[in-house]
């Protein structure tokens, strides 16, 4: 990926994260005013889709869950392609490092998930599990501007990887009841598409058409439409078209856009909205949404740092990074804001109380992560001498 793609890419995720952190607080507001009734009633009236041979009946919080966030993991499935192709998931002496911070990101947050909360609710372990690209991007580039650049790919590359495996188990813990047919047709239509791109120069409209046709058969499969809506994005191949310009490029140039500044702020205002009528300060402080809150805020920081400096003395990695910034981009990792909120509605489906919990711990585990993160990258005193590789 070119330094302009990149700069494009940051630059984009940046400005979405804003736009996404002020929907969230206004689904705050309004989930806290007069307004709550309306708001809380809009996202239960039924939407039907109605094609004669085939028919969706579904909330307007579904359709925002399972049909508008198709798109913002078609755009995740195109940043995997891309990493694993041409950007830093490509190298080996790159990808060990932000790799390994992945794991321990993920695997912390759920031990200390288990040691708090586990025995209560179990349904919640996966929800501190990812980390929200946009989000921790955009507070980045505002807590500390002038940073190493190397800095932003590694955070990039950790979050794109942490969204791997958070798709994981999307596709192993939130599939059942499959239907072989449509899954099958699905499969069928994706293997022959990514044939047929590889031998021939397909226009670029059809592989969206091709998706959205995966997505319908998913609706009808019983797998997740976020795990078929990756699978469509990852057969797209990595054709030069123009110049250096990738096929897979020029699309998430065209569709990362509108997932950022559009699909991410609706699932936002739709998905952030927590009623605090009646809350007690023993409800916030105790199960589901105190052990969501600090597995994100100290699990991922203890895990991406431990793991990142682990594998740095195991298999000799280059570590280009302070203590400080490692510890910096371990909090920003537990703003877990996106994905986090998205694993909740799918753990607690049907459980308005349980995923009303996981939403407040996901909002107080995110906002206290960035409060650190800011504490660290702006007030952790900077190393006098410079910095040298594996420096702990």
């Amino acid at each position: 990926m070119t330094g302009r793609t990149v700069a494009h890419f940051l630059k984009t995720e940046a400005g979405g994260g804003m736009l996404l952190a002020f929907a969230a607080l206004l689904a705050l507001f309004v989930a806290n005013s007069p307004l709550s009734g309306a708001y809380f009633d809009g996202l239960k009236t039924q939407w039907t889709l109605d094609l004669g041979v085939w028919r969706i009946d579904a909330s307007l919080k579904d359709w925002v869950k399972d049909g508008l966030m198709a798109v913002f993991f078609y755009v995740i499935g195109l940043e995997l392609k891309r990493e694993l192709t041409t950007g830093e998931l490509s190298n080996p002496r790159t990808v060990l490092l932000p790799v390994a911070g992945a794991i321990g990101g993920a695997a912390a947050p759920v031990l200390l998930y288990w040691i708090m909360a586990g025995t209560l609710d179990p349904r919640g372990w996966p929800v501190p599990v990812a980390t929200d690209i946009a989000f921790a991007l955009a507070a980045l580039s505002i807590l500390a501007p002038k940073v190493d650049p190397r800095l932003r790919l590694f955070l990039l590359t950790l979050a794109v990887v942490d969204d791997l495996l958070a798709i994981m188990l999307i596709a192993f813990l939130f599939t059942s009841n499959l239907a072989l047919t449509p899954l099958l047709a699905a499969l069928v239509m994706l293997a022959a598409t990514s044939a047929l791109g590889r031998r021939y120069a397909l226009p670029i409209w059809l592989y969206p058409v091709i998706a959205l046709c995966v997505w319908g058969l998913a609706k009808e499969s019983g797998v997740h439409t976020s795990v078929m809506a990756v699978a469509a994005a990852m057969i797209v191949p990595p054709r030069l078209i123009a110049g250096k310009q990738t096929l897979i490029s020029k699309l998430e140039h065209a569709i990362h856009p509108v997932s950022a500044f559009f699909v991410l702020p609706v699932f936002a205002f739709c998905a952030a909205g927590v009623s605090f009528a009646g809350l007690s300060l023993a409800q916030v402080s105790s199960g589901v949404p105190a052990a969501v809150a600090l597995a994100l805020a100290f699990g991922k920081p203890i895990g991406v740092t431990a793991f990142a400096f682990a594998s740095a003395r195991l298999f000799g990695a280059p570590l280009p990074f302070s203590t400080r910034e490692i510890i910096g981009v371990g909090c920003l990792c537990g703003i877990g804001f996106t994905m986090s909120l998205f694993i909740g509605g799918l753990a607690f489906a049907g459980d308005e109380a349980g995923e009303a919990g996981a939403r407040l711990g996901v909002l107080m585990g995110s906002t206290l992560s960035l409060l650190m993160a800011g504490a660290v990258l702006r007030y952790w005193p900077r190393p006098n001498a410079a910095k040298t590789t594996g420096e702990i």
